[in-house]
């Protein structure tokens, strides 16, 4: 069984007051001669920000990666494998809504996805690697499924229209975005109003996570709370479902 931590309307508040004036720097690990990309926001705002994680998507590009990397993150030992039902069972989806997979990767999710939302409800799964891409497109035709849409991504925004999307779902992607700021708003401009953000990724906690995590991932829950409350998301709830990894849900005002 999973519980629901809700938040108060006062702590909601008090998150949004507190995170929205400004997003944490990148870390100290961040190389400080990574590249600075101007991001233009919906109200014509100019967003300097430089990558906080430069080429952590570099392995995905190589001779060979698909397979190497469909054995890593579809292997029965990881966490979100062995409790996918018990995640899509905590998403509340229903027939014919619009749900985007954000870093979709091997299509683990996005074809589970697309069988809970139905034929009348759309699945767009995303992703900025075309060898994933086409494993998909794989995956869809062997389930003879008729509603994905298989869509290449960029590294500072979701490639989907906006408002067009009723709920984004990411699942240990978060860390593999070189520009939070810039993606996580043109998240935030994809959803519909009242839309949901459902945020699964790695626990990094200094002294009990391994090292080689430490490395991989670089920001803490409270981290990732502050980058995406920044943009205007507001923390809905938090679910202890896993263990390794924190599930927070989001909604767009």
């Amino acid at each position: 069984m999973y519980r629901f931590r809700k938040y108060s309307a006062r702590c909601l508040v008090l998150l949004a007051l507190g995170c929205g004036a400004s997003v944490r720097a990148p870390t100290a690990s961040s190389p400080s001669n990574a590249p600075t990309v101007g991001t233009q926001t919906a109200s014509g705002r100019t967003i300097d920000e430089a990558s906080v994680q430069p080429r952590i998507n570099a392995p995905y590009f190589q001779p060979g990666a698909l397979d190497r990397y469909t054995r890593i993150l579809e292997a029965e030992s990881r966490e979100v494998v062995q409790h996918r039902d018990d995640i899509l069972n905590s998403m509340d989806l229903a027939e014919g809504m619009v749900v985007a997979d954000i870093g979709a990767v091997t299509g683990f999710f996005t074809t589970e996805l697309a069988k809970r939302v139905g034929d009348t409800g759309t699945v767009l799964a995303v992703d900025i690697v075309p060898a994933f891409l086409d494993r998909i497109r794989e995956r869809v035709r062997a389930e003879q499924l008729t509603n994905v849409t298989v869509v290449e991504g960029e590294e500072r925004a979701t490639g989907l229209d906006p408002a067009s999307v009723d709920l984004a779902f990411m699942c240990d992607t978060y860390h593999h975005i070189e520009y939070p700021q810039a993606y996580m708003l043109s998240l935030f401009q994809t959803l519909r109003h009242g839309g949901t953000l459902v945020l699964i990724d790695f626990k990094r906690i200094e002294g009990t996570t391994s090292p080689s995590r430490l490395k991989h991932v670089r920001a803490d829950e409270q981290t990732v709370l502050e980058e995406v409350s920044a943009v205007g998301f507001v923390l809905e709830a938090e679910i202890n479902l896993l263990e390794d990894n924190y599930y927070l849900r989001f909604r767009r005002p």
